[in-house]
């Protein structure tokens, strides 16, 4: 069997050497001058290194198999469209006249690399300006729509999670019962969430602190990896944190605030905020239980394959399951003071 074709299915990147990587941007025109530093990307493998311009760069190759090439450059698309209305989002580099390159079987990018500090969360003036630059990503977003990504839907989301959760031998046998008991009526009640009711768009997809960085007052948006067609809610429900209603009142107020100086919102999405909660938790069980013979996830999700893990995620999800059951929240509640 070829290289090419032994890179194409190999889903533990175990061919991905430092000395291919090196090769690999050499073959268009990048050297790298330092080290490669690996970032914390586990759907790809990500490095950062400083080339002989010395300029920083972020290699970053995609995994096998899970995007199509139409994908991936619908993707680089959206990106370049967002900086060219001087929207500060992190896009590939043309390199001989493309975005997506391959060697030796592997696909990868250059990107520049953009430092930036986490953005504290909760923050009420943090989340205004993070609703504005949101808001100016719809509006070009709105311009157009996506041919190839996925639309965000419970299919892919919840019942392919669960097929994913019942193949896995990790949940252990003495909570079976207890898990399926809570997860399945969990899926039922998303299963009847109407998505189409809404107005749909390109999204960035997984829009939460962890992919924007602050610096000197600029908010960069990072890793589109799984940027789809979606309703607005989900570029903006991630933002919310902990368990105080009024809190996350207060946090969703001021998010919109800030979206709505550049892009209307539609008030009844906000009924989709912890169905979409949902989605993501069984989302992300299975996605690790896919990735678990990648030797990496092994690594830096032990606890996964631990009973605890387990016991803890029967508690998540009877705390989903009744916050389905509570009024949702709403951009202009009655609360009692």
């Amino acid at each position: 069997m070829s290289k090419a074709l032994d890179a194409a299915t190999d889903f533990s990147f175990a061919g991905l050497t430092p000395d291919l990587i090196a090769n690999a941007l050499a073959s268009v025109g990048v050297d790298p001058a330092s080290g490669l530093l690996a970032l914390n990307s586990y759907e790809n493998r990500v490095y950062q290194f400083v080339a002989d311009d010395r300029c920083r760069y972020v290699a970053k190759f995609y995994r096998p198999a899970r995007w199509s090439d139409a994908q991936i450059l619908e993707e680089h698309a959206f990106t370049a469209e967002l900086l060219a209305e001087d929207i500060p989002a992190v896009a590939p580099l043309v390199l001989d006249a493309q975005t997506l390159h391959r060697f030796e079987g592997y696909r990868f990018s250059v990107f520049p690399s953009v430092g930036g500090r986490a953005v504290e969360p909760g923050d009420l003036d943090h989340l205004e300006r993070i609703g504005r630059q949101i808001g100016r990503l719809h509006a070009v977003a709105q311009q157009g729509q996506f041919t190839y990504r996925k639309q965000l839907n419970a299919q892919d989301f919840v019942a392919d999670s669960l097929d994913t959760l019942r193949a896995t031998p990790l949940i252990p046998d003495n909570l079976q019962q207890a898990f399926w008991a809570i997860l399945e009526p969990l899926a039922e009640q998303l299963y009847s969430v109407d998505l189409s009711k809404f107005a749909q768009q390109r999204l960035h997809g997984d829009c939460h602190l962890g992919n924007m960085l602050l610096r000197d007052d600029l908010l960069t948006f990072v890793d589109f990896d799984d940027a789809m067609t979606g309703p607005a809610i989900q570029d903006l429900w991630m933002m919310l944190a902990g368990d105080d209603r009024q809190q996350r009142w207060q946090q969703l107020d001021a998010l919109v605030s800030g979206y709505e100086e550049f892009c209307e919102f539609d008030e009844r999405e906000t009924v989709l905020i912890e169905p979409l909660r949902g989605f993501r938790i069984i989302h992300y069980m299975a996605w690790l239980a896919r990735r678990w013979q990648d030797a990496a996830f092994q690594r830096a999700f032990p606890w996964f394959a631990e009973q605890r893990y387990w016991e803890q995620q029967v508690l998540v999800l009877k705390e989903q399951f009744a916050a389905l059951q509570e009024a949702p929240l709403e951009l202009r509640p009655n609360f009692n003071c």
